[in-house]
């Protein structure tokens, strides 16, 4: 069906407005297998960050056995119903080179960047949600999207340039953000272009003709200044584009209905859950209606809060107030607040893995990288620092593995996933964090 794709509509006037008829999401548009676009076109791939705080205890968290058919200690023992769709990481170090080990930072800006900062306020190069950004998020209305389950806008592990990407925090301004007026569903029978989006562009033309125009009598320096900023004005114009265009039919794509209220405030492991549940919930959406194919999601911050009926502490201070326990070997609630964490990971994993895409799921057309800011909590320890992947990344990353890193810098595994999302960059990360090889044993 050469004259027959994906990309046909059937056009006509409205009230004077163009209005495009989208066709639904047929078999004909797919291939035999049903995992790529007939046209060979493949599916969108996507890529998520997972944050928790505070590390784990490596005698109750890490498995014995590397490979397949790994066992899932105390710790880790909730991701057991997702074992199959992940990869965990043993054995992987952020190394700090010659700066100092910054308490519950130095460890996360290395893992998500592939730096050590020099202090507090430094955040070297871009972290690789930003990086993969660049390379699969220009096609979608928002770049990227990053959110919070501690109700904080400053619970963000995502940064550009050194600027924090602020998390959304509350999940009923999500949801309007997401599905309020500018959203546009790719299965509704019509399109209507907004008209408000209509007029921003208008105005931002005639400011990029007004640019242009300056560039004519000014002088170097500013005509540079000019470029940076035409440039900004150029990706703003593109994603007017997106949302002045009809989208492509996608069947996975239901959007959730909208949270009555948000959760009541406070950091008790259960309102933690409660508002992780309903972020993850609007974040699947998110990516199964093509809104973007980049996502952050923090559990909690790396100066864990979360709380536990009963207990008078919270979690970063039990971590290092709690006894060790002499017949369990380890301090029981720090593992207890760690538990609660994979726990919600695991549902993160799992809600990924129930929208049916193609041939296949969500998660198979993604990929997540879930990492902490330390080890062992309690001495600040970045040595065999906690890592995972989740999902195959449209076959391009095996999964259900241990892998024994042996002392390698953990960007080892940043790097395979910017390759694996299909990075031209040539290495990732800094000094003796640098990795430019994929680890062999999960990558296709």
């Amino acid at each position: 069906m050469a004259n027959f794709n994906r990309r046909r509509v059937l056009r006509g006037i409205l009230n004077g407005g163009a209005v495009t008829v989208g066709l639904p999401l047929l078999n004909c548009f797919l291939n035999g297998n049903g995992n790529a676009m007939a046209s060979g076109e493949q599916m969108p791939l996507r890529f998520g960050t997972w944050f928790w705080g505070c590390g784990m205890n490596a005698k109750v968290f890490t498995p014995s056995k590397f490979g397949a058919n790994f066992e899932f200690p105390i710790e880790t023992a909730p991701l057991r119903k997702v074992g199959k769709h992940i990869n965990m990481f043993s054995n992987y170090n952020a190394y700090r080179d010659n700066a100092p080990n910054l308490c519950h930072y130095t460890g996360w800006v290395i893992t998500k960047s592939g730096s050590a900062p020099e202090n507090r306020g430094n955040k070297p190069g871009d972290t690789i949600d930003v990086l993969v950004s660049k390379k699969i998020g220009n096609t979608t209305r928002f770049p990227q999207l990053t959110v919070t389950s501690v109700g904080d806008p400053r619970d963000s592990y995502s940064y550009a340039s050194g600027n924090s990407n602020v998390a959304e925090w509350s999940p009923l301004t999500f949801y309007k953000r997401l599905f309020g007026p500018d959203y546009q569903d790719p299965n509704a029978p019509t399109f209507t272009p907004n008209p408000r989006v209509m007029v921003r562009k208008s105005v931002l033309s005639s400011v990029m003709d007004q640019t242009q125009a300056l560039k004519q009598v000014v002088g170097a320096e500013d005509k540079i200044r000019l470029d940076q900023y035409f440039s900004g004005l150029r990706e703003l114009e593109h994603q007017f584009d997106l949302q002045l265009t009809k989208p492509k039919p996608i069947a996975a794509c239901v959007p959730v209905m909208a949270p009555g209220a948000d959760p009541r405030q406070g950091l008790s492991a259960e309102l933690v859950g409660q508002r992780h549940k309903l972020m993850t919930d609007l974040l699947v959406m998110a990516a199964a209606c093509d809104q973007t194919r980049v996502f952050n999601m923090s559990y909690c911050a790396a100066f864990s809060a979360t709380t536990k009926p009963g207990w008078d502490k919270p979690h970063h201070t039990t971590t290092h107030e709690e006894h060790v326990d002499e017949e369990l070997g380890y301090q029981p609630t720090v593992s207890w607040f760690t538990i609660k964490a994979m726990e919600c990971m695991a549902d993160f994993v799992e809600a990924f893995s129930k929208i049916k895409e193609g041939d296949g799921t969500l998660l198979d057309n993604s990929l997540i990288y879930a990492s902490s800011e330390s080890s062992l909590a309690r001495i600040h320890s970045n040595d065999g620092i906690p890592l995972f992947t989740a999902g195959r990344a449209g076959g391009r990353i095996k999964t259900g593995l241990h892998i024994d890193g042996k002392g390698a810098p953990g960007s080892k595994v940043g790097f395979t996933c910017l390759k694996a999302m299909g990075s031209d960059l040539p290495s990732f990360g800094t000094k003796s964090n640098m990795a430019n090889s994929v680890i062999s044993e999960i990558a296709v």
